[in-house]
């Protein structure tokens, strides 16, 4: 299901892929499909494991993400959340908790909610309504967009651990990837041409949503999307690609480096960064995210890299991981490798995809 960034060179295309979005900007929905999924067709597949009633449950709770016009990082919150409460099966019955007050817990359905505050038993295990629960109160959350997805979660359920549901994102994003592929959603369709990717965030560029830093390596972008081969500040191809993505998940994204060979820049790993190294552009450094500063360990950063995982090429790196250690948080990936770096930005890599360039 889905796609993984190739393995292919600096600016040169190779390829036409195809991405799911993970968690775009709301206003940018309209264009990559209705967000709606044919439960039926949901129900014939196998998913990280899910198959049958749980997928069609995972539909019903995407379609009700859909109908209250939430983006696709809301419906994936709402499959990890289901996960972690039912295993995406509509329960008859609890786990007997007890509450503060001394009474027995009676949760039930996809979400494990209670009659006090959800409603009717009818309401609670129907997975459509059930879901719209969710999500109401999901969107009454604060912030809840720049969470780290386990704590818009618990902000919902009131679980007695936070980091509960940090283990069901990665198999959550992989089930609504693959519905939103098959179960008739509609997919946004992401260039392999460097031109064209360029000339995306170009467009971004000029609307204020991608910003640079000093210096500036929107220049280098610029380049690409004009058609120019300006020697020693090219960008990946797979670099272009993530900030495509990285716009589908925000609304503004600021970049402090790109190709410092460009900009002569020496720092971090110097001349042995994937940033300088065999011509640069290997590497990209966020250090700015819907307007906030990055760590590496905060909400922002979190929902990214959660975001780019499924879709990594293997060995590609992500940076921040001490920044995450010391805040007392951590996120499981499946195709980064995570290495220290300092705690202001955050850097992804695709220099280490062939075992020879450096990070930094």
């Amino acid at each position: 299901m889905g796609w993984k960034l190739p393995a292919i060179a600096a600016t040169v295309v190779a390829f036409t892929a195809t991405a799911v979005l993970f968690g775009m900007a709301p206003d940018a929905q309209a264009g990559c499909g209705s967000g709606v999924v044919d439960a039926g067709v949901a129900g014939s597949q196998s998913i990280a494991g899910f198959s049958g009633e749980q997928l069609e449950n995972a539909a019903q709770i995407m379609n009700a993400a859909a109908e209250l016009q939430l983006p696709t990082a809301a419906q994936t919150i709402g499959v990890m959340t289901a996960i972690g409460e039912s295993t995406l099966r509509n329960l008859d019955h609890g786990d007997n908790a007890i509450n503060p007050d001394g009474t027995v817990a009676d949760s039930v359905g996809l979400f494990q909610q209670q009659e006090r505050g959800y409603g009717p038993l009818a309401n609670r295990m129907d997975p459509f309504k059930a879901a719209t629960a969710f999500f109401t109160r999901l969107k009454g959350v604060d912030g809840w967009q720049t969470m780290a997805p386990t704590l818009a979660a618990h902000a919902v359920q009131i679980n007695a651990d936070p980091n509960y549901y940090t283990p069901f994102y990665a198999p959550a994003t992989a089930i609504v990837q693959g519905l939103v592929s098959t179960g008739g959603a509609g997919a946004c369709a992401i260039s392999g041409n460097a031109v064209q990717l360029a000339q995306q965030l170009v467009d971004a560029a000029d609307e204020g949503r991608l910003i640079g830093s000093t210096p500036d390596h929107i220049k280098e972008i610029r380049w690409i999307a004009q058609g120019q081969s300006v020697p020693d500040c090219g960008v990946d191809v797979r670099i272009l690609q993530v900030l495509v993505l990285s716009l589908q998940v925000f609304d503004q994204v600021g970049v402090s480096d790109i190709n410092r060979k460009c900009t002569g820049q020496i720092e971090g790993a110097g001349t042995a960064s994937s940033h300088y190294v065999d011509g640069g552009g290997l590497a990209v450094d966020f250090y700015r995210l819907n307007g906030q500063s990055l760590t590496g360990a905060d909400g922002n950063s979190i929902r990214l890299i959660s975001a780019l995982d499924p879709v990594m090429p293997d060995g590609a790196r992500v940076g921040q991981v001490e920044c995450r250690a010391e805040a007392g948080t951590s996120i499981g990936t499946t195709h980064f490798t995570q290495f220290d770096d300092t705690c202001t930005h955050l850097h992804i890599d695709v220099g280490f995809t062939d075992g020879t360039l450096t990070a930094g």
